[in-house]
């Protein structure tokens, strides 16, 4: 049977090497920092990712998660870290892009290597495939839908950045929300999107504009709630 392979950050050399005797079984390649590993990743797919929060040159684990979630969204993430604050662990374990598992340093190298058994057997692709299945037993109606609207979102994005990616200019939210038929937050979150993926340069839409923006529609849904 193929080896699996674990990409671990870690930057400190002692942890490494408790993970190279207790996981042994395993194929390791080592990134000390996230940004190695985002390169690593894109080279050549781990199975499972073993993230450390505090890691070389200052970088933060988890503010690199989303990066690592849209790069490889089907491979769990393990958060390994003596560093976090009970509400940044939940945090880290909540929303599209998130980790499926966070460990507490010192780690019990016993708990680790059962995590890691279950993550290869029930996340990752596995999971995906599972939750089709169970859409699929449910007869959900709107499945279809929920697919349409998935595909309609990328195309509408991947318009959005051919369109804006040789501009300058700051983008017309509302004109660009009639085009497409959609809530001018829509566009917001497309915008966000695209940015945070690096298919935008964020000088396109600042971050205080985006704040600004959704100040301004839910400011906007506000007033229509009074008037109701």
């Amino acid at each position: 049977m193929e080896r699996k392979r674990i990409l671990v950050i870690e930057d400190d050399d002692l942890h490494y090497e408790l993970y190279e005797e207790a996981l042994a079984d395993y194929d390791l390649v080592r990134a000390r920092t996230a940004s190695e590993a985002l390169a690593k990743m894109a080279r050549s797919r781990p199975d499972v990712i073993l993230l450390d929060h505090v890691l070389d040159r200052g970088e933060e684990g988890l503010d690199f998660l989303p990066e690592m979630k849209d790069l490889l969204p089907y491979v769990p993430v393990i958060v390994v870290s003596g560093a976090l604050e009970a509400h940044q662990q939940l945090e880290a374990l909540q929303g599209p892009r998130r980790a499926h598992y966070c460990l507490t340093k010192p780690v019990d190298l016993d708990e680790l290597r059962r995590t890691l058994v279950t993550a290869l057997k029930e996340c990752g692709e596995v999971e995906i495939v599972r939750q089709f299945e169970a859409l699929e037993r449910s007869k959900r109606a709107d499945i279809e839908d929920l697919l349409s609207r998935s595909t309609d979102r990328l195309t509408r994005q991947t318009a959005i950045r051919k369109r804006l990616q040789d501009s300058t200019e700051r983008p017309n939210i509302s004109a660009l929300a009639r085009e497409y038929r959609v809530a001018r937050r829509t566009i917001i979150r497309d915008l966000n999107e695209l940015i945070r993926r690096g298919e935008l340069p964020e000088e396109i839409y600042p971050r205080w504009e985006r704040t600004e923006e959704g100040e301004e529609d839910a400011g906007d849904a506000s007033e229509r709630e009074g008037r109701a």
